[in-house]
């Protein structure tokens, strides 16, 4: 079998449009899940049972069910309950509250690294539990956490291929628009997964660029 990339080179106009669906579809979920998982995170350790058990619940069904599953639902699923998304807005909403999940737990062990004795230190001091999460454990958490914050960055990039399911024009998708022209399969999946390759690569790197930054301070 003798491979021929050739037949993929007019169609890599839309495998970069692809890629700039996938770019901005992570980068928003990225965002959502950070904000949900820092918020649900800080709730796994905050001193109030309710809210503790909102916090673990909300982990333990978004990390116990499948993010297809939780994409169908958001998208297939909240019509009959008479909120109705479009396939974009719902597949992000749905990779955001998937990584909330994993970001949370991620957050949670990053916060019970802090040595107790900084908690106590600043109780003496008349802080508040919100005041010394904000100024003292926080940012000593977000060293710890950098290194697993970036493994999910790179698993969501990857996750979004999902978005495909959705029939949005991502860049799995339009993989599977050119392979059904051209019908060389193999050259062009091999071509979408060099793509989500460099993808991931800038994240890692970009993260191993704070995590740099963040260690000289």
């Amino acid at each position: 079998m003798k491979l021929d990339f050739s037949v993929v080179v007019p169609y890599l106009p839309m495998f970069l449009k692809g890629a700039k669906v996938t770019i901005e579809a992570s980068v928003m979920a990225i965002l959502i899940g950070l904000a949900i998982g820092t918020i649900v995170g800080i709730g796994r350790v905050i001193p109030l049972r309710p809210i503790n058990f909102i916090a673990w619940l909300y982990v333990y069904i978004i990390r116990g069910t499948p993010l297809l599953v939780q994409l169908f639902l958001i998208y297939f699923g909240l019509p009959s309950l008479g909120i109705e998304l479009e396939a974009f807005p719902a597949g992000v909403i749905g990779l955001g509250i998937n990584s909330g999940g994993y970001v949370a737990e991620i957050v949670r062990g990053g916060i019970e690294a802090v040595p107790k004795g900084q908690l106590e230190a600043a109780k003496v001091l008349g802080l508040s539990y919100f005041q010394t999460m904000w100024y003292i454990v926080l940012p000593q958490a977000i060293r710890n956490m950098l290194p697993a914050l970036g493994n999910e960055f790179v698993t969501l990039v990857k996750q979004s291929a999902l978005l495909s399911t959705l029939a949005i024009t991502e860049l799995t998708m339009v993989g599977q628009q050119v392979r059904s022209v051209t019908f060389a399969s193999f050259e062009v999946f091999i071509t979408v997964a060099l793509i989500y390759l460099a993808l991931t690569t800038v994240v890692s790197t970009l993260v191993r660029y704070v995590e740099r930054k963040w260690q000289v301070r």
